[in-house]
């Protein structure tokens, strides 16, 4: 078969007079090769240095921001029940890719009971997605499963060209949209923990010092440097981020004791959770129609129908197998999740296989201990969702409300239910409240819920929807 000829982006290479070879761009090169020639740092200095070059360090080692790349994707339909659910997975592959900066250029699906333990796909398929490579000249190869460092060595060597597995791909997406300190280090923490495994030396001729007096052997090889100096910044990154988590914990205790209920919309990816926040609070966050457009948290105040303010957070999007290595890179983010009285779960009513990112879901919120909340299940995009899949969802779904952040259609019912649910979990509670003790009676007032006030001859009986803090408050007037 005779290669196409070169293609745009081939010329577009040749016109980057002050491009470095893409070669040298591979998964082999060192930690040295990525932060320059910096032999002669001491470690204190090639940490401040790596800092610096921080979003230079991706998972993948490619700069999909100087071009636009051509991506071969395979997937294996490993663990799925259909080859209709090995489509959807390359599908939304294909959409992680162009999010990353490259262009799908053709798919390839092998269904395999289990993997070849050198190469994934076995040695015959290798060769003939190499031969296919070669024919439609892509420079990457990227694969819908996660392959282990000898995997994935085997095959950069069988295609001569960078092979990307699902995880590297998701944290190098995560580094281009990462804005904020916290998630430029949550990140950065993320992909070194993801590269440790997959560092490769070069011999005994990168030893870093030679024998001496008292000493056996040449000393460290290049690798052990590399392999030392990845745990050194892994450890300073941790202790940056539980100083930060400190931090988000202290808010989080702050608003507990202001008695403020909250809620957390939770989701796959794309499902519009920021448009939702910013139609149910004019929070202006921003909304893309991307994956993983946010990364961090953003946290407003929100009024109820039934004049409650409650705290709104919208976070990080799902996706189906997201990464270990970013879910506990990000628990601290993914904490206000947890600490949520009620979950709002968004789902895209257009998505090809909604109750499958429903799963993915709830999978990623038991990995965070999170998936005993109370939950409310919000079908977004009604506007351009078909009527009939959304009255599938809703009734697969009791309780779930219909709505559409773009338009608006639908969310003062979800602000009702909302209401409801969040009164529905708060404690009831009869107290006598003296009559020189005023102060208590508009606390209960301003803090919670008041049913029933009735003055009698010893003082106020009030029957009251109370959150913890308040109602220990008054613990001392409770009546039963």
């Amino acid at each position: 078969m005779t290669p196409p000829a070169p293609h745009d982006d081939d010329r577009a290479v040749d016109d980057l007079d002050d491009l470095d070879d893409l070669d040298d761009l591979s998964d082999d090169v060192t930690i040295d090769d990525l932060s320059g020639d910096d032999r002669d740092f001491d470690d204190e200095a090639w940490d401040t240095h790596v800092a610096r070059g921080r979003r230079r360090l991706t998972a993948t080692e490619v700069d999909l921001d100087v071009v636009r790349q051509r991506a071969l994707l395979v997937g294996t339909g490993n663990g799925m029940r259909t080859a209709e659910e090995a489509r959807e997975s390359l599908d939304e592959l294909a959409l992680l890719v162009d999010t990353a900066g490259a262009d799908p250029v053709e798919r390839e699906l092998q269904r395999r009971d289990r993997p070849d333990p050198a190469t994934y796909i076995g040695k015959g398929k290798a060769q003939e997605l190499r031969e296919l490579a070669d024919a439609l000249d892509v420079d990457v190869v990227v694969f819908d499963d996660e392959l282990s460092p000898a995997q994935q060595r085997n095959l950069e060597q069988r295609f001569e060209r960078d092979v990307v597995d699902r995880v590297a791909l998701i944290l190098d997406i995560f580094a281009q949209h990462a804005t904020s300190q916290e998630g430029m280090l949550q990140v950065e923490l993320a992909q070194l923990r993801y590269r440790l495994p997959r560092l490769r030396g070069r011999g005994l001729q990168l030893s870093q010092q030679g024998a001496g007096i008292g000493t056996r052997g040449p000393g460290e090889t290049q690798l052990e440097v590399d392999r030392r100096r990845i745990l050194r910044r892994v450890s300073t990154l941790e202790r940056e981020l539980d100083q930060l988590a400190q931090t988000r914990s202290v808010q989080r205790k702050a608003r507990l004791r202001r008695a403020i209920p909250t809620v957390a919309l939770v989701g796959y990816t794309n499902a519009g959770k920021s448009t939702l926040l910013n139609r149910l609070t004019d929070a202006n966050v921003l909304v893309e129609d991307r994956l993983f457009s946010t990364l961090g948290t953003t946290t407003r105040r929100l009024r109820l129908p039934g004049g409650e303010t409650v705290l709104c957070s919208d976070t990080v999007g799902f996706v189906r197998r997201l990464p270990h290595q970013l879910v506990q890179a990000f628990r601290s983010t993914l904490a206000e999740t947890a600490d949520a009285d009620l979950v709002l779960h968004v789902v895209d009513a257009a998505a090809v296989d909604p109750e499958g990112q429903i799963h993915a879901v709830h999978t990623v919120l038991h990995e965070i201990d999170a998936d005993e909340l109370p939950e409310l299940v919000v079908v977004n995009k009604i506007d351009a969702a078909d009527p009939e899949a959304v009255e599938e969802i809703v009734a697969a779904h009791p309780g779930a409300v219909a709505v559409s952040g773009r338009t608006g259609e639908g969310v003062d019912k979800l602000l009702d239910a909302v209401g409801s649910r969040l009164r529905s979990m708060i404690p009831i509670y009869e107290l006598l409240i003296p009559y020189d003790r005023g102060d208590l009676l508009a606390a209960l007032h301003r803090d919670g819920e008041v049913l029933v006030e009735v003055h009698a001859d010893d003082g106020t009986r009030v029957r009251a929807r109370l959150p913890q803090a308040v109602a220990s408050k008054v613990s001392d007037f409770q009546v039963a």
